[in-house]
């Protein structure tokens, strides 16, 4: 007979969790296994509210394993370390992201790539190496393997710095690999929500030239006057569309909706490059000539790895790039879901942990 969350591990933990696919979350008993030689112990302190974490709850994608404790954009102080743990010390600040385990051995765990690896452990709602279930941040503690904890720099906000474990990674990765990093060079930004408004930073801490290209005219001056972008497109007024084309050398959308791909593509120059974060559940449309004809490039980027991570990490600290939060306790969250749905949020819920256990 299989033991309840509650009496698999040693650990007592304290979460909110989803229990159906209405997303509901409410108080939830379960446990953390015992710190091993190479884990670390993290009183949780922060943890950011993403928008798959409102798709996981309700089920949106196919793969929930009910009872979810849901959040991978965690922020804590260690309370133990593992006898093989040297990195981490008792009291260090760290970081927990999407993932918290993979095989180790396939080539894309070799190349620092374990974000793609194909047996990947997620933070939460997927199966950990002993057959039971990860369990994520909305909640009091965690314990994570060494090598998927990452150090969080002393002059990062925690708070504000939470949401960079995720959004942050998301658009920094693509950023990073596709080239798109070149001071001077003109960047389109799909979007103007959790991962666009980090973008929009990215992009500026880059020397980028930032374009917000939005199907909404209310958020220019937020984008420009609060958030740093040198200009504002709204993608609905064909004439201003009309003026750009041509204009972009790289774009990141950010967008989940349905949304039309050949507009964006009119806005890139020559060999200009249109990726996409966003995880529409609906194929989108494209058209192939201007594609052709311009030499251009579509791709697509998930989060990081570890070590990219990390490195995002450290170059947000030195460009004092953060995340604009809105800070709510755990007992908010299922306001703070409902709000996500409508996108009445500038830009990312974090839920304070430390003072919501207490």
């Amino acid at each position: 007979m299989s033991k309840s969350p509650e009496d698999e591990h040693p650990l007592r933990a304290l979460g909110w969790a989803a229990k159906d696919n209405s997303g509901v979350l409410s108080p939830f008993n379960f446990s953390r296994r015992d710190i091993g030689a190479d884990d670390v112990g993290i009183k949780i302190l922060y943890c950011g509210v993403c928008h798959s974490d409102l798709h996981s709850i309700k089920n949106d994608w196919g793969d929930a394993l009910y009872p979810i404790v849901p959040g991978h954009e965690i922020v804590g102080k260690v309370t133990k370390v593992g006898t093989n743990v040297e990195k981490f010390k008792v009291g260090d600040h760290v970081g927990v992201g999407v993932i918290v385990g993979s095989c180790g051995n396939c080539e894309t765990c070799k190349q620092d790539l374990e974000n793609y690896c194909p047996q990947k452990i997620l933070t939460y709602n997927t199966v950990d190496h002993d057959v039971t279930k990860t369990y994520g941040g909305y909640s009091d503690t965690v314990v994570v393997n060494k090598n998927f904890v990452l150090r969080f720099p002393d002059n990062m906000p925690l708070d504000a710095g939470a949401p960079l474990l995720c959004a942050g990674i998301t658009v920094y990765s693509p950023m990073k690999y596709y080239g798109m990093t070149e001071p001077g060079k003109h960047l389109g930004v799909v979007g103007l929500g959790g991962l666009g408004h980090v973008a929009v930073k990215l992009g500026k801490a880059f020397g980028l030239k930032v374009t917000v290209i939005s199907t909404s005219l209310s958020k220019e001056k937020e984008a420009v006057e609060r958030l740093g972008a040198d200009s504002f497109l709204v993608s609905r007024d064909p004439e201003k569309m009309k003026a750009a084309m041509g204009t972009m050398d790289y774009i990141i959308d950010t967008v989940s909706a349905v949304h039309l791909l050949g507009p964006l593509l009119g806005l890139l120059k020559m060999h200009g490059k249109l990726i996409t974060v966003g995880l529409p559940n609906v194929p989108l449309e494209l058209s192939i000539f201007p594609l052709v004809m311009g030499r251009k490039l579509i791709g697509g980027s998930a989060f990081g790895g570890i070590k990219e991570t990390q490195e995002m990490l450290d170059f947000c600290a030195k460009h004092n790039v953060t995340a604009d939060i809105e800070l709510i306790k755990m007992e908010d969250i299922n306001t703070a879901m409902e709000r996500l749905v409508k996108a009445d949020v500038r830009y990312r819920f974090v839920i304070d942990i430390g003072n919501s256990f207490a």
